[in-house]
């Protein structure tokens, strides 16, 4: 092929790109057409995107396309640093494999050798100075690097790296939109919902004050007493939000005993538990001293084991672990035997304002803040926060904490 050829098949290919990315009604459909593009115009057998899962720490490969079967190769995702989309996404560079037959140390270049591919060319989708992904082509001829056809795949992947920043800021501000309007509109149903128990109750107390035993005096008052206290959760939930937009949820840490806070917390949740006839168990080490704030983490201990209580049918279970890993670290889990998450909401399971697919079906009232303020919490001690990955009913929550601040 001719220089002239070349750059004008190059020109074809960027106009095409250009084009596809301008019709793309969303970010999926913008990167088949990339792959379809070039695809078509260097007739490569095999051409993939691929971009970044933050939530789940993987490569996802968002389109792909082949001309010959080739299932063993096309998986639908990949770890950091594996194969070549992942080693070009974790070094930030181009790469150029020459001889796919000669990379003995990747399982899919291995692959691609059995199935007629010979060359194999990377290059990352970058957005300033972060990686969305990665672009990767493979030929049928061994060939040896060639600036022009690097220079065409880099200049393909940051005009589809700039598409993607564009769209993304696009979804999110109209998911931010949706989400504010249901967000109101959950918090002004749940606070309705207490502020007209205790305004009923309150009026029935007066009314029937003189015929009322002390009993059912009890009673009403224990009635107002629970909804004030919903309320109060609530509207800290709201105020920690506020907080943490303006990067004001801050901590006051001291030396403290966690398993003394995880304890009274377990105490507390025991008459909740109860009422449910769930099984509340603690296996909690002795002694579990760190410099954290108290208040706080018994804030994030009270969160969850309200949630475990909330969503866990009567007759279950909810168990707290919380030991020494080492001698540097704490884990801490909250498992239940409830409703559980699909695997599919627990990537936006931190988000503000978001609720569980089953926590709706249920009909479960909550406002989704308490797991965002929690994480916020756990990061503000150099923590981090998880659900456990397992099949069938309940949700564990693995939270890891450090005994030391670090230097």
């Amino acid at each position: 092929m001719t220089v002239t050829v070349r750059a004008q098949r190059f020109a074809a290919i960027e106009a095409a790109v250009s084009r596809g990315l301008a019709d793309a009604s969303s970010s999926k459909q913008a990167a088949e057409r990339v792959v379809q593009s070039l695809a078509a115009g260097m007739g490569w057998p095999i051409v993939e995107m691929w971009l970044v899962d933050d939530a789940r720490q993987v490569l996802v490969c968002a389109a792909r396309s082949t001309t010959r079967d080739v299932r063993d190769f096309c998986q639908p995702e990949l770890e950091y640093g594996v194969g070549l989309p992942g080693a070009v996404q974790a070094s930030g560079r181009p790469r150029w494999i020459p001889d796919l037959a000669a990379d003995a140390t990747s399982l899919r270049s291995r692959l691609a050798t059995r199935y007629g591919l010979r060359v194999a060319v990377g290059v990352p989708i970058n957005s300033g100075s972060v990686t969305l992904g990665a672009l990767a082509v493979y030929g049928e001829h061994v060939e040896d690097p060639e600036d022009s056809l690097t220079a065409l795949l880099a200049g393909v992947a940051a005009h589809t790296g700039q598409y993607l920043e564009r769209r993304r800021a696009e979804e999110l501000a109209i998911e931010l939109a949706r989400t504010k309007d249901e967000f109101l509109a959950m918090v002004t149903h749940e606070l309705r919902n207490p502020l007209s128990i205790i305004t009923s109750t309150a009026a029935l107390f007066d009314d029937e004050l003189d015929d009322l035993s002390n009993e059912q005096q009890r009673q009403y008052l224990h009635i107002i007493t629970r909804s004030a206290e919903r309320l109060t959760v609530m509207t800290g939930d709201l105020l920690d939000l506020a907080r943490l937009e303006t990067g004001h949820l801050g901590i006051d840490p001291s030396a403290i005993d966690l398993a003394e806070v995880i304890g009274q917390a377990v105490h507390a949740a025991g008459t909740a538990a109860a009422s449910k006839h769930l099984k509340l168990t603690a296996d909690l080490d002795s002694t579990m001293c760190l410099y954290a704030d108290a208040d706080r983490l018994r804030q994030v201990a009270d969160n969850l084991l309200s949630n475990a209580i909330k969503y866990t049918p009567a007759g279950g279970t909810v168990t707290v672990t919380a030991h020494l890993d080492g001698d540097d670290r704490i884990r801490w889990t909250v498992a239940d035997t409830g409703i559980g998450i699909p695997a599919a909401d627990r990537p936006r399971l931190f988000r503000r304002f978001y609720r569980a697919s089953t926590a709706l079906q249920h009909r479960i009232p909550g406002t989704g803040l308490g797991l965002v303020v929690t994480r916020a919490i756990i990061e503000r001690h150099h923590g981090s926060i998880s659900v456990a990955d397992h099949d069938g009913p309940g949700t564990t929550f693995v939270i890891t904490l450090p005994v030391k601040p670090p230097a």
